[in-house]
C-alpha cells in the first residue's frame, strides 16, 4: 500500500469513522477497561475494526457509543439492557433527522444516542 500525503493523514483523523485508537487508548479515553469493550463487542453494540495485525481498533463514533454504554452500566443498568438502550436511542435519533429531512428543516446537531 503506498504512502499516504501527510494531507490525506490529516483528513482521515477529521473523519468520526477512522478508527484512530487501540484497545488500551479507546478504554482510557471512556474511563473503562479493555474487557469492557470487548463486552460490549460481544453484545453488538459496536465492531470494531482490526489493523493488519489482527488488533482491534476504535473510531470516535464507536467511542461515544461506548461512553453512553459505560454511563448507562455505571448507574445500574446490566450491560446487554444498555447495549440495547444505546441502539434504540441511536435509531431513534437516525429517525428523528431523516424525519425532520424530509420535512425540509436543518437535521439537529446532537451527536448520537442524544449526547
Amino acid at each position: 500500500m503506498p504512502p499516504e500525503t501527510p494531507s490525506h493523514a490529516i483528513d482521515r483523523l477529521d473523519d468520526d469513522d477512522y478508527p484512530a485508537y487501540t484497545m488500551g487508548r479507546a478504554a482510557e479515553m471512556i474511563g473503562a477497561t479493555p474487557g469492557f469493550l470487548r463486552a460490549i463487542g460481544e453484545a453488538r453494540l459496536i465492531t470494531p475494526l482490526r489493523s493488519e495485525g489482527g488488533h482491534r481498533r476504535y473510531s470516535r463514533y464507536q467511542l461515544r457509543i461506548a461512553a453512553r454504554a459505560r454511563e448507562l452500566v455505571d448507574a445500574g443498568t446490566p450491560i446487554e439492557a444498555a447495549c440495547r438502550i444505546v441502539i434504540l436511542e441511536d435509531q431513534l435519533e437516525e429517525a428523528l433527522r431523516l424525519n425532520e429531512e424530509l420535512r425540509g428543516r436543518p437535521p439537529r446537531s446532537s451527536g448520537p444516542a442524544g449526547s
